[in-house]
Order: structure tokens, then sequence, then C-alpha cells
């Protein structure tokens, strides 16, 4: 399963099914689990662990020391789950002791070509990032998040799960659970209603988010007068996953 011409560190461990194409290198410290796939011309560096069903193209460069002026060769690490495909030229960056010390990604994201995840990251689960979207240092982005392709996050930054970035959108502030951002800098476009009805979200959940963001977005109130107008709207899970996001920012929201 491992090509001939594939460099394997002999302090990596690799599930017996995994399969390394010709010209890649697997450092010492790197972990990967059973049925990941390993294209050419891949170099992953440790210590890294990476999940099961993992596929990772060529060139990708994966676990790589960050490019953080900070860091002096300290052993952070880096953590994949499973089933993310991560496509040509990607780059995604150990962690830094000024943080956790860790990077962390979860199951099921797709990152396309030429996207960056910087150190510190914790990405969540099912998202996906566009050709060249990138994340700076220490930005979370939840679940169920899409960055189009060229979209940028500064370092710190809290994407909220269910929301979108246009093409080539730059945030500096946080953006709200289910908000869609577009702009540079990164401006509110409305809630991603139809990504909602897709996953079959309830009609009444849907209405209610509705009136959420007009209330957040469109009246012309403070935002502290706008949450608890939200705090007094019939509550579900959604509802109190936006007023979260929302309450939880330190940055500030995209408003």
């Amino acid at each position: 399963m491992i090509h001939p011409q594939a460099v394997v560190d002999p302090k990596a461990n690799l599930a017996s099914n995994v399969e390394v194409g010709p010209f890649t290198y697997i450092g010492p410290g790197v972990e990967i689990g059973a049925g990941t796939v390993v294209h050419s011309h891949v170099c992953i560096k440790g210590p890294t662990k990476i999940g099961k069903r993992n596929r990772i193209f060529q060139f990708a460069s994966v676990g790589e020391d960050c490019q953080d002026k900070k860091y002096k060769g300290e052993p952070t690490t880096l953590e994949i789950g499973d089933d993310n495909q991560i496509r040509e030229s990607c780059t995604i960056h150990r962690g830094t002791i000024q943080d956790e010390g860790i990077t962390q990604i979860g199951s099921s994201n797709l990152f396309m070509a030429y996207t960056h995840v910087a150190h510190d990251c914790r990405i969540g689960d099912n998202n996906i990032f566009a050709n060249n979207a990138s994340v700076a240092g220490h930005v979370h982005v939840a679940h169920d998040v899409i960055l189009a392709g060229f979209a940028g996050v500064h370092q710190f930054c809290r994407i909220g799960a269910y929301s979108m970035l246009g093409l080539g959108t730059l945030t500096g502030k946080d953006v709200p659970a289910f908000v869609m951002a577009i702009g540079n800098p990164a401006k509110p476009s409305g809630m991603n209603f139809e990504g909602m009805r897709r996953r079959g979200f309830p009609k009444e959940s849907i209405r209610v988010l509705r009136e959420a963001y007009k209330t957040v977005y469109m009246r012309g109130q403070r935002l502290e007068q706008a949450i608890l107008q939200l705090e007094a709207l019939p509550h579900d899970d959604l509802l109190q996953l936006f007023i979260e996001s929302i309450k939880s920012s330190e940055r500030g929201i995209v408003r």
C-alpha cells in the first residue's frame, strides 16, 4: 500500500491499509488511520494525528510548522478527524504554545485547492472551504459553514454554524450562526434560508430565525436591545444557537 518511492519515517504509525503515493514524505510522529489515501507529492509532518478514510491530494502540506514569528520549534500538534478531503496544494499548520498548542479539524470537511488553515484553528464538521479560502491563526469555524472562493478570515474570528462567506469576502469580525456575509469588509446579506430548507429545518424555526435577523440587522437598534428582543421570541435550539453566537462574540459581529 506504500509506493516504493514514498518516504515514510520509521517513527510514523500508519494503519495497515493506508495508501501512500510516490514522492510523498511522511515524517516522525505522524499517525494515520485506516482507509486513508495519501496521493503523490504530499508532505505530512508531526506531531500529527489523522483519522480514518481521509483523502489527501497531491502537493498538500499537512502538519507543517506554523508561520507565526513567535513560534520557536515547540512540539505542537495537529489533529484531523475522519472522512475529510484535503485537495491539491492545501496547507494546514500545527498550533502554537501561545494558544493551546493544537490545531483541530473535525470530520467530513472539504478543503478545495489552495486553501489554508493556520495555526491554532478549530474547524468543526461538514464545512466547505472553496478554492483559495483561508483562515488565519486562532480562528474557530463551527460546523456546516461554507467559505466561498478567495474568502478570508482574520485571526481570532469566530464563524458560526450554518453561516456562509461569499466570493472574495474578507471579515475581521465574527459571523453569527446562519448569517451570510459578503464584501470587503464583510457585511451581512441575509440568512442562509435556502440551506436551511435543504437541510429540512422546520418551517416555524425558519420563520423565527427570519424575525431574529430583522431584529438584529434591520431595525436600527443597539445590539443589546436586539438581544433582549431575541430572548423574548419563541425559543428552540436553532434560535438559541443564533443568540449564543452573538453573545459569545469577543471581536464584535459583522453588522
